[in-house]
């Protein structure tokens, strides 16, 4: 089932939200939604959910073809997760994933028993079987954030929305739950659209990573694409560290200031080479200023010369117990892979 939305425009008095967003989402895909606070990515899930309504002039709404614009939240066959799971405290996990089938109109709810047996097939699916009888509060946060999908999967949703499903998590059940569900996506294939700022969840669960800003699209592609290819100095920039190089400074030692019309350089720590200085070295010099050799890969902050500017490198461990790097020390940098950006920011 496929999700398109066009032009989508939404305004909160003088605070524009979204400002002509066009969204697709192909069918069985993992799609998401990253970006800052305040970006817009929520308040596009909400529309898409029929939770908010688009300003009027905005385009349509369509699921597979189907425009479901004016159609009410509760008959557009999504399956909605909050952040913070909203489980009925008063329920057991059988009763609060029951609901939804519950709550229908008598001559849509299924038999007692086929509810019955939806439910445990679904507490199979998200590996909480034996559960049913708990309450939420007996519960770790990751099983109740699945017991939360395995209750917006009981309808039977065209699509699945996850509003920052795992940021009420601590790092490690974190890291946990966003492999589990990558697994879960992959046996189920719903069309699945979730909000994150987190872009390491992004590029690590995602088939495709919509990249927004200010009300905006800044890019979508796949997680490679995006970080890669970035198409702008913000998405470069929002995925992960990154250095940017003044070129006046860099102009004697790099040799291509005529890329650099933005007059700047970007490229991540990973991607700079360092080695012992040596006398007579016509590329970038710097000097050691401090050392982070905690876990497996070391993070050098080093002092280009003679421009002042502070540069971040990272390297292994092992290469840098190779190098016998002290405070201080004057060494040579490299830059083995750089990007520079157009005013209109193509690459």
């Amino acid at each position: 089932m496929s999700v398109h939305a066009t032009n989508i425009r939404k305004t909160f008095g003088a605070f524009t939200a979204l400002g002509g967003v066009d969204l697709n989402v192909p069918a069985g895909k993992l799609v998401a939604l990253l970006g800052p606070s305040g970006s817009g990515k929520t308040t596009l899930l909400r529309i898409v959910a029929g939770l908010e309504q688009a300003d009027p002039g905005s385009g349509p709404i369509s699921f597979h073809g189907e425009d479901v614009t004016n159609v009410p939240a509760g008959k557009r066959k999504v399956g909605f997760v909050f952040q913070h799971y909203a489980l009925f405290r008063h329920m057991t996990v059988f009763e609060n994933i029951a609901f939804g089938l519950k709550v229908r109109p008598r001559r849509d709810r299924p038999p007692a028993s086929d509810i019955a047996d939806r439910v445990q097939k679904l507490l199979k699916l998200v590996q909480l079987e034996g559960l049913d009888a708990r309450f939420p509060t007996q519960l770790s946060g990751g099983q109740r954030q699945r017991v939360a999908l395995a209750r917006a999967l009981a309808v039977e949703p065209k699509v699945l929305l996850l509003d920052e499903p795992f940021g009420a998590l601590d790092a490690k059940v974190r890291k946990d739950l966003r492999r589990w569900l990558r697994r879960f996506h992959e046996e189920i294939h719903l069309t699945t659209l979730f909000v994150t700022h987190d872009q390491e969840e992004a590029l690590e669960i995602a088939d495709e990573v919509v990249i927004m800003n200010q009300a905006k699209i800044e890019q979508v592609g796949t997680p490679q694409e995006v970080y890669d290819r970035p198409a702008s100095p913000f998405v470069y920039q929002f995925l992960g560290n990154v250095n940017v190089l003044r070129a006046p400074a860099l102009a004697p030692t790099v040799g291509a200031p005529a890329l650099m019309r933005d007059g700047q350089l970007y490229v991540r720590p990973h991607d700079i080479g360092v080695a012992p200085y040596v006398p007579g070295f016509t590329g970038l010099i710097a000097e050691i200023r401090s050392i982070h050799a905690a876990g497996p890969q070391a993070r050098l902050t080093v002092e280009q010369l003679p421009g002042r500017e502070l540069i971040e490198v990272e390297l292994s461990r092992a290469e840098l117990v190779g190098l016998s790097l002290n405070l201080n020390d004057r060494v040579c940098l490299r830059l083995r892979q750089s990007h520079s950006f157009n005013d209109d920011y193509e690459i």
